[in-house]
């Protein structure tokens, strides 16, 4: 084709002037999904895991892929930019632009059809790959290329970017794994498009229309530019970087679907996918084998290479460094060998022996290692490929280190000169001053991610980044690599391509644009006619955040909130579909704003001094997206930089209302400690009014209760009087004192539980004390933002403690969320009482005491089965792993769910308006289980709320807390849980005791509030 005939560049254009009043009432009127332009939800899609910000015009979230199509007509009639998302996890800013953004993942998320004899299947976009993977299974089959975020990444994403992750080393890039694909132009064409024939190519280029017209183009381009594709192309399992022109040459079969695999969202929008799929191995191992430093590892890959393994990945000693500093995968990290580098190999094989012989080849012909390691059970591989697969999240928020960003995090080079490159890379950290950032990737396909300090505040900080990138680009070119090897181009790689490929083939890529998008509408300013790398930036010389004062101390955020509002990198765990806590909410909704990531970033946004969110403490946005954070603390733990959004929230609510009327519900349940004491006048009474339906519908209105939920019954006898009946200890406490907290649930609610908690202890050889005076650790208070409330129960807690903290007596803690206040809320909330600073240290769980101080008592034989439930704050804050060892001591065979949290989470499923998620997060793992499991099962709960929430929830089945099973053991009977019954009406014949509880329950009230406001 005459040169004449080829597509004309791309010309880039100025920005869209949008009426977006307009769009918004059209998109409205015409798609079957959810529209919104509110500017929580505008703020909450402004960035993705990159370094750059940029505003949405909206958010469009199809119900169905022609409902997508038809948003896309929308958009075109007003001339529109349009952005498709996935997971929104991409970190070189290809996930966020001034345009609408299809959201495809909550509802386009099927598994359209599966041929499980040609080995393939049609999905539409937004399917995660781990949940294809979980449907795939019974057909023994699997998508090869598995990134790191796969729990949370969407095919839709996978293709944009054309990943790769670990096993792309045996099944290649998502280019190499597609069938074809069914896409749309910005200008309505839809079709299939594959590998094409040249008899089909001929057929398709002599029709008429837009199609042809394609065809016409494209193979143009080939003709064109074939040579110097071939020429320029680095020959590396990993050229990620620009577009795939190479899928248009005849030895790729003129394959469109490649061409447009990789192309972020800038040529077309994929509808759906065929793809290409893969036995899923009979057997695996994995071994790890230890260098002298990372450089020396790297020069060892070609050697084991080799040995042919389906994956191949590398990691330095500062990666292992950073995961101790920050508590991460500590079981695993104790299973890696002598070293300061590694290299982690797979095999798979048909047999068990045919993988060991692999391995063992591979170990016996490692001469370079000075240390070793292999397993080849799933428990032990999965643990150890978690070391490599929170490299990102472990490299970020290091305590003690300057934050490191993106921007050279994905470079690739041929492997038999990474060790050089590595060399060379080192020496220009130490030029620019960036120290020696931790190094890690696919290292068999010479891919390598960082993250590196630079300073994104100031304008000569910004500079230093741009120039090191600059050489860095220069650097990989002069190596044959990649600029990209797995992450894309997006904006911070777009302006560097011309280093890599030369002006020729960036003019041959614009011109592919040209072809598919003339207009530049379908993500603008990405890959070609790109923003300049150091614009758009999420920070930035111009980022002043607004600094308020708080009432937690964020210790780990240099007592900043701008900081911990920073925190999230955008990696988006929170999206994970199964598996660990985070996040309930976000399970429940499949909503971006629902999410811990969603949260983070409109509290990012408020406290910044440009967005369209509020920038206080009064923002109805952040307010919106904070009311259904269950506050489980999940994120606390399972987010790989550990944002806290239940401190955050508490934080918010404090600010929110103060010197406002606060929802009932904070009085409510907020007072509740107060109100139990005004109840335990008369208990009996109390439970027999909340009986009558009546009553119980006024007090849960005039509460803010939803309607749905029981009131929970209060005891006839608290623990605390039942301690004082019985006259103190017994035993001989040879093993010392110690303090059992009357947390408000055990005292007010199940004694029983405080009860059995005295007599496994004092069986073990403990003396125990409980309080006499009125104790609260401020629970219920912190969760609905009542800060300074908490704060002066806190102090007045400690004033009765101080005497055995200063003894150095253990505080035992029965109520997992009471617990972690002492151990995590409240050295934050008074970090300069050092008598709070002891009761932290102090605080133990049941099950942490008699691990750590009877290691020699014998617990009695329960042997049982039991599916226990974690609390979300134990898991999140004390962690389990003395509850498992102590069971597995008292015969119990435990099958301790990874299914999340209840979903009662304190006052948050009581609250009107949060029945529905409450149930759904249950619903999604606990109460099924639950349901499944025989009656021979013990159901273990040491959490009220856990327990609540499954009784509640119609199973038949009253969850144990661990205290009453050991208790019962002792006893030589069956545990049973011993709860608070109603008494029924003829309770109320009972005049004398409504009539005192009438009298005195305004005035008890009245007293506790002044006695509580009063100190400090």
């Amino acid at each position: 084709m005459n040169p004449v005939n080829l597509p004309l560049p791309v010309v880039r254009r100025t920005p869209a002037q949008v009426d977006a009043e307009a769009l918004q009432r059209d998109l409205r009127d015409r798609v079957d999904g959810e529209v919104r332009f509110d500017t929580g939800t505008r703020a909450a899609y402004s960035t993705d895991a990159s370094n750059y910000r940029q505003v949405p015009i909206g958010v469009v979230i199809p119900r169905t892929v022609e409902a997508a199509e038809e948003a896309v007509a929308v958009c075109r009639e007003h001339d529109a930019p349009l952005l498709s998302r996935g997971g929104g996890t991409s970190l070189a800013g290809e996930c966020c632009n001034t345009a609408v953004v299809l959201d495809w993942s909550k509802y386009c998320n099927r598994l359209v059809s599966v041929d499980a004899e040609r080995r393939r299947c049609v999905v539409e976009p937004g399917i995660v790959l781990d949940d294809l993977n979980r449907q795939l299974a019974e057909y023994g089959l699997q998508f090869g290329p598995r990134p790191a975020t796969h729990p949370n990444c969407t095919i839709g994403g996978m293709i944009g970017n054309n990943s790769c992750g670990s096993t792309a080393q045996a099944y290649g890039k998502v280019v190499d794994n597609l069938h074809r694909l069914q896409v749309l132009t910005y200008d309505g064409s839809r079709m299939w498009v594959d590998r094409t024939e040249s008899g089909e190519l001929d057929r398709l280029m002599s029709g008429e229309g837009r199609r042809a017209e394609l065809y016409r183009g494209m193979a143009a381009l080939r003709d064109r530019y074939a040579g110097l594709v071939r020429e320029r192309f680095p020959e590396i399992p990993r050229r990620v970087s620009g577009y795939n022109l190479d899928s248009l040459l005849p030895e790729h079969g003129f394959d469109v679907a490649g061409l447009l695999t990789g192309s972020e969202s800038t040529l077309v929008t994929v509808l759906r996918a065929e793809l290409e799929l893969v036995p899923v191995p009979a057997h695996r191992s994995l071994v790890v084998l230890g260098y002298r430093d990372i450089c020396e590892a790297a020069d060892h890959v070609p050697a084991v290479l080799e040995h042919k393994p389906p994956a191949l990945e590398g990691l330095d000693r500062q990666l292992v460094h950073y995961q101790r500093r920050k508590d991460l995968n500590p079981e695993a990290l104790a299973k890696l060998p002598d070293g300061r580098a590694y290299l982690m190999v797979q095999f798979h094989g048909d047999t068990r022996e045919q993988v060991r012989e692999k391995t063992m080849a591979l170990i016996d012909a490692a001469t370079g290692a000075v240390g070793h390691t292999w397993y080849d059970d799933e428990q032990h591989m999965h643990e150890l490929w978690l070391v490599r697969e929170s490299g990102l999240g472990a490299t970020a928020h290091v305590p003690g280190e300057s934050d490191t960003w993106e921007g050279w995090e994905d470079s690739a080079v041929p492997v038999e000169r990474l060790g050089d490159y590595l060399r060379d890379l080192r020496r220009m950290y130490e030029e620019f001053g960036y120290g020696q950032p931790s190094v890690y990737g696919h290292f068999g396909h010479g891919c390598v991610h960082t993250r590196i300090p630079f300073d994104l505040e100031s304008e000569e900080g910004v500079a230093r980044m741009r120039a090191f990138v600059e050489k860095a680009a220069d650097l990989v070119a002069a190596y044959g690599g990649s600029l990209s090897g797995e992450h894309g181009d997006g904006q911070a790689r777009g302006e560097l391509l011309v280093r890599m490929f030369g002006p020729e083939l960036i003019e041959g890529f614009e011109r592919l644009k040209g072809l598919f998008d003339p207009g530049d509408r379908m993500n603008p300013g990405k890959v070609v006619r790109p923003y300049r790398l150091d614009e758009n930036l999420r920070l930035g010389a111009q980022y002043l955040p607004w600094e308020p004062d708080t009432a937690f101390a964020y210790p780990h955020d240099d007592g900043k909130f701008s900081r911990a509002a920073a925190r999230c990198v955008g990696v988006g765990k929170c999206r994970s579909l199964e598996g660990g806590v985070m996040c309930p909410s976000y399970r429940a909704t499949r909503e971006e704003e629902h999410s811990t990531r969603g949260r983070a970033r409109l509290l990012f946004e408020m406290v910044r001094n440009d967005s369209p969110v509020s920038s206080d403490w009064r923002s109805r946005e952040v307010h919106d997206a904070l009311d259904l954070c269950l506050a489980c603390k999940g994120c606390k733990t399972d987010c790989p930089v550990n944002v806290d959004m239940a401190t955050y929230k508490a934080e918010f609510l404090h600010h929110h209302y103060a010197g406002r009327v606060r929802p009932r519900a904070h009085y409510s349940m907020g007072w509740l400690p107060a109100a139990a004491r005004v109840a335990a006048l008369a208990p009996r009474t109390v439970n027999a009014l909340t009986s009558l339906p009546w009553v119980a519908r006024v007090a849960k209105a005039l509460g803010g209760i939803a309607p749905e939920r029981d009131i929970p019954l209060f005891a006839e006898q608290r623990f605390t009087d039942w301690w004082r009946e019985r006259g103190g200890p017994r035993g001989d406490g040879h093993r010392g004192e110690v303090v059992v907290w009357p947390d408000t649930f055990t005292d007010h609610f199940h004694p029983a539980i405080g009860k059995a908690a005295v007599e496994v202890l004092e069986a073990a050889g403990f003396r125990v004390k409980v309080p006499q005076e009125v104790v609260c650790c401020g629970l219920t208070w912190i969760s609905t933002g009542q800060l300074g409330v908490a704060k002066r129960v806190l102090e007045h807690t400690v004033d009765v403690l101080r005497e055995d903290l200063r003894r150095g007596t253990p505080v035992v803690g029965l109520e997992p969320s009471c617990t972690a206040v002492f151990r995590a809320d409240a050295p934050e909330l008074l970090p300069k009482d050092p008598d709070i600073e002891r009761l932290r240290e102090q605080t133990r769980t049941l099950a942490e005491l008699l691990v750590e101080r009877a290691e020699d008592w014998d617990p009695p034989g329960v042997d049982a089965r039991a599916l226990v439930q974690r609390h979300c704050h134990q898991y999140a804050v004390m962690g389990f792993d003395a509850d498992r060892e102590l069971l597995e001591r008292a015969g119990v065979t435990a099958d301790v769910l990874d299914e999340g949290c209840c979903g009662l989470a304190g006052d948050f499923g009581f609250e009107k308006g949060h029945y529905d998620v409450s149930m759904a997060c249950a619903e999604a793992g606990l109460l099924p289980a639950v349901r499944e499991a025989d009656e021979a099962t013990l159901v273990l709960a040491d959490g009220f709320s856990c327990r609540t929430q499954v009784e509640q929830a119609g199973t038949g089945r009253r969850p144990l807390h661990l205290a009453e099973v050991l208790a019962a053991a002792l006893r030589e009977t069956t545990p049973e849980p011993d709860r608070p019954s109603s008494p029924g009406p003829r309770a109320l014949l009972r005049p004398a005791a409504v009539a005192g509880l009438a009298v005195a329950a305004p005035a008890l009230t009245l007293m506790l509030r002044k006695r509580l406001q009063g100190r400090g």
